[in-house]
């Protein structure tokens, strides 16, 4: 179920409501208009932190890269409220021009994750990404399961391959030295991180 609020009165109310409530920190706001996604379950936050755990192994700290579960994310230093998104992962790494202004990165990652929850449509973020120049991006479907890469070129995102249990591809991300895969599970399907040059691996 979607919510558009155009009473200025009953909007500002809703907002104040919903910062009270500590909710507004997945808050995404697209050229002034509010977003509201669904506050991240269990299951969600698992899968950040293992797959933050297998990006922060491989990348080079001291070289100033960084791995960040969750951020703002801008196109500009300055009235950044304004115009923001949220990713649950991104990546940064040595040499990238953005700016960490410290409440918010202004400019893309090189690696970003969006794990979608019910009504979330991550694809209308798409435009917004390809302008700040976010390298690539990693969608997590979990109903059904499915993963899928997506990389930068000529201003646009094309895919770069899909895994499911059907047809259980790797994807092999071109920024980072990782592969993903989906696998089976006990319970429910499992998000497989490998790092090729050690055979290291992850699950989530």
């Amino acid at each position: 179920m979607s919510v558009l609020i155009l009473d200025p009165m009953l909007a500002r109310e809703f907002r104040e409501h919903h910062v009270a409530t500590d909710v507004c920190r997945f808050d995404e706001m697209w050229e002034g208009m509010l977003v509201v996604p669904p506050a991240p379950n269990n299951e969600h936050f698992r899968i950040v932190s293992i797959l933050n755990t297998a990006t922060s192994s491989v990348i080079d700290w001291d070289a100033g890269d960084q791995s960040v579960p969750g951020g703002n994310l801008s196109d500009r230093a300055a009235d950044w409220q304004h115009n923001y998104r949220v990713p649950d992962l991104l990546v940064y790494l040595a040499g990238n021009p953005a700016v960490d202004h410290g409440t918010h990165w202004e400019g893309g990652p090189d690696f970003l994750v969006e794990i979608i929850s019910p009504g979330e449509k991550p694809y209308d973020k798409f435009d917004f990404y390809a302008n700040v120049n976010a390298r690539e991006i990693l969608i997590v479907h979990r109903d059904p399961w499915a993963l899928e890469l997506f990389q930068l070129s000529g201003g646009k995102y094309v895919s770069a391959g899909r895994s499911d249990l059907s047809t259980p591809g790797v994807l092999k991300s071109t920024v980072l030295p990782l592969a993903f895969r989906l696998v089976a599970g006990k319970t429910r399907p499992k998000i497989e991180v490998t790092h090729p040059p050690t055979g290291r691996r992850w699950e989530a």
